[in-house]
C-alpha cells in the first residue's frame, strides 16, 4: 500500500487490541460486583456483545458511523455496508482505513457491554442479545455519528451535528460511549425493575480480587482507548496517555478520601470504582487539558462519582452495580470540564478549527462551555428515550426479566444451566461437561447413609457454602 506510515499504523492496531481488552477485563470487573450465582450471566453479557456487535459492525454499523453523511449530520450513509471499498482504501495520515475501522469497533463493543452493569441478576439472556443489536443499530451508531464524524474539518457541515457542527468536542468518547451508555443503564434499570429483595438487603460483591483484577485490565486497555485516539503516533497520543495516568490515579484518591471521610474506612472496592471514575472522566478531556489539569479533573471525578453512587437509593431506581454514578455521571464531569479547564498551551484544535480551545479558567469564555452542555443532553436524552422504547417493547413482548423463582435460584442456573463454582464433593469429575448438563464419567455412587455412625451429640452437620 503506498505512502503508509507503519509507525502510525502499528499504533492504531495496537490500540486496537488494547480497547478490545477492556470488554474481558470489564466482565471480571462486573463479574466480581456481583452474587456468585449470576457471575457467568453478567460475564457472558460482554462476551456476547464483542460478538454481536462485531456482526452489525462490519455488515452496517461502520457505514452509518462514518462513511459519509446524511439528514444534516444526524447519520452516515450506506456507502460502505459490508466494508465495501475499504480494503485498499488509505485516508490523510498514512494509516489504512480498515485500521480505523477495527479501532472503532472495539467502542462499539464496550459501550453496549457497559450498560448491562445496570441489569445485573435479572434479564433474560435472549432479551439482551436482543436489545443489544436494537440499541447499537438505533442508538451507538447515530450518537457516534454525530459525536466521532469530523467530515471535512472546514467548516463545510460535512460532518455528524455535534463534531462539526456545535464543536462540543470528545476526543475518546465522554458522550459518546460513557454518557451514552450511562443513560441507557438508566432506562433499563426503570424498566426492568429492582431486584428481589433490593435494597432491603445487601447485595455485596461475591470477589473483590476480580473486581480489582478487572480494573487492573480496564485501566491497562485504556491507554489504547485515550491515546489510540489521536490514529497517530506522536504528541497527541503522549499528552492523551500521560493525562489518563495522572486522572486514573488521582480518581482513586478523591474516591477513598470520600469514603475515609463518610464512612470512616477506605475500601479496595472504592479503589477500583475510583480508577474507573477517573478513566471515564479523562476521556473526553485528555487530549485538550494539561496533565496538572488532569490531576485536578481525578480527584473531582472521584469524589462526584463516590458520592453520585448513592443517588440510586433516593431515587429509587437499582443501578446494579452503578453504571450511571460513575459512567453517566463521570462521563458529563470530563466532557463538561473541557469547557472549564482547555488549554491552548496542548494545541487543541482537531474538530475545533484553527485556533485552539481556550476554557473559560483560562480566559476562553463560557461558549465552549455551552456547547459541551448541548452534547451531553443532546447525547443523554436521545439515549434514554431510544432505550425506554426498546425496553418496553422487549418487555411487553417476548418479556426482558427473569422470573422471580429463577432469579431467587440464580440466573446462571436459569439461563445458563450452569454454575462459576461447583462445592459439591463429586464435581468436577466431568468437566466442564458434566457442568452443562452434556453427561461425563458417572459418578460414584452416594454412600449408604444408613451404615454411617450418628453426628457427634451436640454437633451441627457440615454444610457446603454455594
Amino acid at each position: 500500500m503506498p505512502g503508509i506510515d507503519t509507525g502510525h499504523t502499528a499504533w492504531l492496531l495496537t490500540s486496537s487490541a488494547l480497547v478490545l481488552l477492556m470488554t474481558p477485563g470489564l466482565a471480571l470487573f462486573y463479574g466480581g460486583l456481583t452474587r456468585s450465582k449470576s457471575v457467568l450471566n453478567m460475564i457472558m453479557m460482554s462476551f456476547s456483545s464483542i460478538a454481536l456487535v462485531s456482526l452489525l459492525w462490519v455488515i452496517y454499523g461502520y457505514s452509518l458511523s462514518f462513511s459519509g453523511d446524511q439528514f444534516n449530520g444526524l447519520l452516515g450513509t450506506f456507502d460502505a455496508v459490508g466494508l465495501r471499498g475499504l480494503i485498499h482504501n488509505q485516508p490523510d495520515g498514512g494509516v489504512p482505513e480498515l485500521a480505523f475501522v477495527a479501532f472503532q469497533l472495539m467502542f462499539a463493543i464496550i459501550t453496549v457491554a457497559l450498560i448491562s452493569g445496570a441489569i445485573a441478576d435479572r434479564a433474560k439472556f435472549g432479551s439482551w442479545l436482543l436489545f443489544a443489536g436494537l440499541w447499537a443499530t438505533l442508538v451507538y451508531f447515530p450518537v457516534a455519528h454525530w459525536v466521532f464524524y469530523f467530515g471535512d474539518l472546514a467548516d463545510s457541515g460535512d460532518g455528524g451535528w455535534i463534531a462539526d457542527g456545535i464543536k462540543a468536542f470528545d476526543f475518546a468518547g465522554g458522550t459518546a460511549v460513557h454518557v451514552n451508555a450511562g443513560a441507557a443503564a438508566l432506562a433499563l434499570a426503570i424498566v426492568l425493575g429492582r431486584r428481589v429483595g433490593w435494597p432491603r438487603e445487601k447485595f455485596k460483591p461475591h470477589n473483590v480480587p476480580m473486581v480489582l483484577l478487572g480494573a487492573g485490565l480496564l485501566w491497562f486497555g485504556w491507554f489504547g482507548f485515550n491515546a489510540g485516539s489521536a490514529v497517530a503516533a506522536n504528541g497527541t497520543a503522549a499528552l492523551a496517555f500521560i493525562n489518563t495516568q495522572a486522572a486514573t490515579a488521582c480518581g482513586i484518591l478523591g474516591w477513598i478520601i470520600v469514603e475515609w471521610i463518610r464512612d470512616g474506612k477506605p475500601t479496595t472496592l472504592g479503589a477500583a470504582s475510583g480508577a474507573v471514575a477517573g478513566l471515564v472522566a479523562i476521556t473526553p478531556a485528555c487530549a485538550t487539558i494539561t496533565p496538572l489539569g488532569s490531576l485536578l479533573l481525578g480527584i473531582v471525578a472521584g469524589a462526584v462519582c463516590s458520592l453520585a453512587v448513592g443517588l440510586k437509593y433516593k431515587l429509587k431506581y437499582d443501578d446494579s452495580l452503578d453504571v450511571v454514578g460513575v459512567h453517566l455521571v463521570g462521563g458529563a464531569l470530563g466532557a463538561m470540564l473541557i469547557g472549564l479547564l482547555a488549554n491552548a498551551f496542548t494545541g487543541n484544535t482537531a474538530g475545533i478549527g484553527a485556533e485552539p480551545m481556550e476554557g473559560a479558567l483560562y480566559g476562553g469564555g463560557f461558549l465552549q462551555l455551552r456547547q459541551q452542555a448541548i452534547a451531553v443532553v443532546a447525547v443523554a436524552m436521545y439515549s434514554f428515550a431510544i432505550t425506554l422504547i426498546i425496553g418496553f417493547a422487549i418487555e411487553k413482548t417476548i418479556g426482558f426479566r427473569i422470573k422471580r423463582e429463577a432469579e431467587i435460584e440464580g440466573v446462571d442456573l436459569a439461563e445458563h444451566a450452569e454454575t462459576a463454582y461447583e462445592f459439591s464433593s463429586t464435581g468436577g469429575g466431568g468437566g466442564g461437561f458434566a457442568l452443562a448438563g452434556l453427561g461425563g464419567p458417572p459418578s460414584t455412587p452416594a454412600p449408604d447413609r444408613a451404615a454411617e455412625p450418628a453426628s457427634e451429640p451436640g454437633r451441627a452437620p457440615e454444610k457446603v457454602a454455594g
